[in-house]
């Protein structure tokens, strides 16, 4: 296992745009930090980001880890790019030829995968941990430590999203084509909600109980959006009458369908490979 993490971790690092791509994606991580010094001043208009609570335990958790999880874009392309250069180098027939099965090629593509998104969830905890305890009005053991459950989305929801980019990798063998697929099945997936939201199910549930099946969909299910939890816009919406009922919460359906997809598109990455003639 550590031989295999190792061929791939040095392939990674001797492409400089995988190199680059991936030090940008952490360096853009810290920014988060950055919005702790953002403040505006338009006359009677003023306000402190950090001040209007983003950074209290236990929200950071939900707050840094939904703002993190946009920046996965990045790493996505390094796992596409990845996959695509095994192809375009020719080092997939070569580690074959080495002795190397197509079983653990794929197992060392998905351990790849694994160490991205630990390293990003260890990242996100400690620089959340640093910022709360520099800005949060809570302290106390019990609710600093409370909400850990947004980590362990946050850690799914990168595996199961480049599980999908090393799928679409190996089906596609061209980074652009597949980052190409990934935006047409985004869209697909929107059409998809759309239609079923206004046109079929119309005031009703069942267009989510639908779309949360969906691959994108269900990643995208496991930390919603957190801004609606502010006191300031509850307080906005209470004033303009409108009831905060939004559902915040980590849940195991959301967990399992996801698990589900990682192991769909890991085996199916794995059949792909198998049957394709290299």
């Amino acid at each position: 296992m550590k031989r295999l993490l190792s061929i791939e971790l040095q392939k990674i690092w001797k492409n400089k745009a995988s190199r680059i791509l991936t030090l940008t994606y952490f360096i853009l991580l810290t920014f988060i930090a950055l919005i702790a010094s953002i403040k505006f001043d338009l006359g009677i208009f003023k306000f402190h980001l950090a001040e209007m609570g983003i950074f209290n335990f236990p929200f950071i958790w939900h707050f840094n880890t939904y703002i993190a999880a946009i920046l996965k874009l990045f790493l996505a392309i390094v796992i596409v790019s990845m996959m695509a250069n095994e192809y375009s180098y020719g080092t997939l027939k070569q580690n074959l030829i080495d002795g190397m099965s197509k079983r653990e090629f794929i197992q060392s593509k998905f351990l790849t995968v694994i160490l991205f998104a630990t390293v990003s969830t260890l990242f996100i905890f400690i620089m959340s941990l640093l910022l709360g305890l520099s800005f949060s009005s809570y302290t106390e053991f019990s609710i600093v430590f409370s909400n850990l459950e947004y980590l362990l989305a946050y850690f799914l929801k990168l595996v199961g999203f480049f599980s999908f980019c090393l799928f679409l990798g190996i089906l596609v063998k061209r980074s652009a084509f597949a980052l190409g697929f990934l935006l047409v099945w985004n869209i697909i997936e929107g059409i998809i909600k759309g239609i079923l939201t206004f046109k079929i199910f119309p005031n009703s549930k069942i267009a989510a109980s639908i779309m949360q099946f969906f691959p994108l969909e269900s990643i995208s299910n496991l930390i919603v959006e957190p801004f609606s939890r502010l006191s300031v816009v509850k307080n906005l919406g209470t004033q303009i009458g409108l009831d905060n009922i939004k559902d915040y919460g980590v849940h195991y359906s959301s967990v399992g369908i996801v698990l589900c997809w990682t192991v769909i598109f890991i085996f199916l990455s794995y059949r792909l490979l198998k049957n394709r003639d290299l």
